[in-house]
């Protein structure tokens, strides 16, 4: 997906407001399994996905717990050091070899600063991050094991193909002996 696309799904911004953006931005080629962003650590970057797929997850109780995937044309970043500058709960791990596009937090504040087109994107990103987050804590609380999974293969069919399985049972909040018996099912 190209950076441009992407911009504009946010919010749509003028030529020049988007060139001056894009030209703080560079694209970078990454391998899977690196984690991009990390638990306890504040973030200086902020990233848009070209090509690939990520999870974010955290640990609870010795385990890794799952709790949202990433993929074309979303944005990875830590809300918390975005918003308040702390460090980050999340660590953010590549699923796949992924080609991001990249921009630092400092740079990207400094246009907010500069200009206001770009300042009312960057609320528009986070208004954008928000209702994702509220709507994934929403899904994860309604409905049975089942209904969560097949509202995942009605939004989401290509993670079924694209992820371990592991992962997405603990996105689901279930085993993964639980999802198997779910897929038999249907």
């Amino acid at each position: 997906m190209k950076i441009e696309q992407i911009i504009d799904e946010v919010y749509v911004i003028s030529d020049n407001s988007k060139q001056l953006l894009m030209s703080n931005i560079k694209e970078v080629s990454l391998p899977k399994g690196l984690n991009i962003l990390n638990s306890d650590k504040i973030e200086r970057k902020v990233y848009f996905i070209k090509k690939g797929i990520v999870r974010a997850y955290t640990i609870f109780d010795g385990d890794e717990v799952t709790f949202w995937f990433g993929q074309e044309g979303n944005s990875i970043l830590s809300m918390r050091s975005y918003i308040e500058k702390k460090a980050s709960y999340e660590t953010i791990e590549l699923l796949e070899d992924c080609v991001l596009y990249e921009i630092k937090m400092n740079d990207l504040i400094g246009l907010y600063e500069t200009n206001l087109e770009l300042a009312n994107w960057g609320r528009k990103l986070a208004e954008n991050e928000l209702i994702e987050t509220e709507e994934r804590f929403i899904s994860s609380q309604l409905g049975t094991a089942i209904q969560r999974y097949k509202k995942l293969l009605v939004e989401n069919p290509s993670l079924i193909n694209r992820v371990q399985l592991g992962y997405i049972a603990s996105y689901l909040g279930i085993s993964q002996v639980t999802l198997s018996r779910i897929r038999a099912e249907i």
